[in-house]
């Protein structure tokens, strides 16, 4: 889905890692949120709270899901999912714009 409708955005931005990552908050009339965001190239570790899906929209990256797991390439129309309660580290090869899902 590219277009989200009748939706409530947050109008300050998340911003992480000295501006590198930063993302904007939309909430469903259901009250499920997502998160829109950019990452330029670089290394960022996560801790998630609630489950997630990350969708990457264009650019790539690796990631890689715990501590010990295997670093994985993700391309722009690839996703991949996190456990809650879960560090995660993405390393952005290019400019990379996401969607993140948290999971019920």
């Amino acid at each position: 889905m590219s277009v989200f409708e009748h939706v409530s955005v947050t109008r300050e931005a998340n911003i992480y890692f000295d501006g590198k990552v930063t993302s904007r908050t939309i909430t469903f009339a259901d009250g499920t949120t997502k998160t829109l965001g950019i990452m330029q190239p670089g290394e960022y570790a996560f801790t998630t709270g609630a489950a997630e899906l990350m969708e990457i929209l264009s650019g790539a990256l690796e990631v890689r899901v715990g501590d010990r797991g295997a670093w994985r390439s993700v391309q722009g129309g690839e996703a991949f999912e996190v456990p809650a309660a879960t560090t995660f580290t993405m390393r952005a090869t290019t400019l990379t714009d996401y969607c993140c899902s948290f999971l019920r």
